[in-house]
């Protein structure tokens, strides 16, 4: 069985952004030197699940972790939530701007 390693979070966020700007999973493996294409890909499905509070959960199975973690503050809550729906305009945007472009082509 192979050794566990941690990601810190600025990795599996970079990771995300390198998706998002079209990277293949492994162009992002080889420019953050990332072992497992399954890791990368988890973080991805995540993401896409709206899941991102389980970037900062541990190593090994959790189980109960799914409920999201425990914030400072009220404050802290809201950025977190806004900075996340602002991804999700950013992925909105991207992806009508996509298929603006593929409805070009077939005009």
């Amino acid at each position: 069985m192979g050794t566990r390693v941690s990601y810190p979070i600025e990795v599996k966020q970079k990771a995300i952004k390198m998706k998002l700007d079209g990277k293949t999973t492994k162009e992002i493996m080889s420019a953050l030197t990332i072992k497992n294409k399954t890791q990368v890909e988890t973080w991805w499905r995540w993401h896409r699940n709206g899941e991102t509070h389980r970037f900062l959960q541990p190593l090994g199975k959790q189980y109960t972790f799914g409920k999201g973690p425990e914030y400072e503050s009220e404050v802290e809550q809201l950025r977190i939530e806004n900075r996340f729906l602002n991804q999700q305009i950013e992925i909105k945007k991207k992806y009508e701007k996509l298929e603006g472009m593929r409805n070009q082509k077939y005009l």
